[in-house]
């Protein structure tokens, strides 16, 4: 959902730059504890060299105040107390700050309040399950670790006969703000049927609209799909292929390239002794790893 633009026939070229996706109704602040029985940043050592990459002003900080839109399981979500940032990105920046040296405050936002929130200095991070593309790159850094495609899911058996490759004339759920429902409403004006989007605030309604049997398909990032069928795998199946993978990007201030390079070294670290592939593993999402860490890709 927060992924750059994708075709969804063969034959269309979509020219839509997706900037924002998920929001969040809940803005309450929390600090992460992490999500639930995996890994912990606690278990995660300081990595001496790339600790002497964060530059002084971090350094002095110590703790890095981090924005993110807590709807998007299983990438970022609200524990069962309703205030703490949960999810397998919370786990791995807690991971990649702790080899740096530095602890974690997660706040929750709305998504597209994240990039201006970090451009101006409300937070120094956001990690938010952000599609690495040009457009954010020319607001701010983005450090890559992680990658993810578009998955459709439907109800159990596909009732509604919908092909993700031609969703003409099918009613299907879809986030607001996010690049599926940019590509939806740009494919709309090419069909002669057209598709009945229901459009929610949330990813949580999108999916419950399905179970419901309100719509007969939806689109969203693959973790989040494949999450939805694992959790109701009664009710929902994964409707055709994962595709045109891109990035996920840790997102940080235009003038912090600096601070970008420790955070990939954080990364590599991590990929080295092998917390980064325990930290996919625990949350199912070995599948979406990456051999290389970099600023702005």
């Amino acid at each position: 959902m927060r992924r750059a633009h994708v075709a969804l026939f063969a034959s269309l070229t979509l020219g839509v730059s997706a900037l924002t996706a998920c929001g969040s109704d809940s803005l309450e602040g929390s600090d992460s504890g992490g999500g639930g029985e995996t890994t912990s940043a606690a278990e995660v050592e300081v990595d001496d060299a790339v600790a002497e990459l964060v530059p002084e002003d971090i350094k002095s900080k110590g703790t890095l105040n981090i924005g993110s839109d807590a709807s998007y399981a299983p990438n970022e979500f609200l524990g069962d107390d309703g205030k703490t940032v949960e999810g397998m990105d919370v786990e791995l920046f807690d991971a990649a700050a702790a080899k740096m040296g530095l602890k974690t405050k997660w706040s929750n936002a709305s998504f597209d309040s994240l990039i201006l929130g970090v451009s101006s200095d409300k937070y120094d991070v956001a990690v938010s399950s952000f599609t690495i593309n040009d457009e954010r790159k020319k607001q701010v850094n983005m450090i890559s670790y992680f990658d993810a495609g578009t998955q459709w899911v439907t109800a159990k058996g596909n009732p509604g006969k919908v092909d993700p490759k031609d969703p003409c004339g099918a009613t299907v759920g879809v986030q607001k703000g996010t690049v599926q429902f940019d590509e939806l409403e740009e494919l709309n004006k090419k069909c002669d049927d057209k598709i009945k989007l229901v459009v929610e605030q949330e990813q949580s309604k999108v999916t419950a609209s399905l179970v419901s049997g309100k719509t007969e398909a939806m689109a969203a990032d693959s973790p989040i799909s494949l999450y939805a069928v694992k959790q109701q795998g009664e009710e929902l199946e994964a409707l055709g292929d994962i595709y045109d993978s891109a990035p996920y990007g840790i997102v940080i201030p235009k003038d912090q390239e600096e601070f970008g390079e420790a955070i990939a070294a954080a990364f590599e670290s991590m990929k080295e002794d092998g917390t980064y592939e325990q930290i996919l593993k625990d949350w199912g999402n070995e599948s979406g790893g990456i051999d290389e860490f970099a600023v702005n890709p």
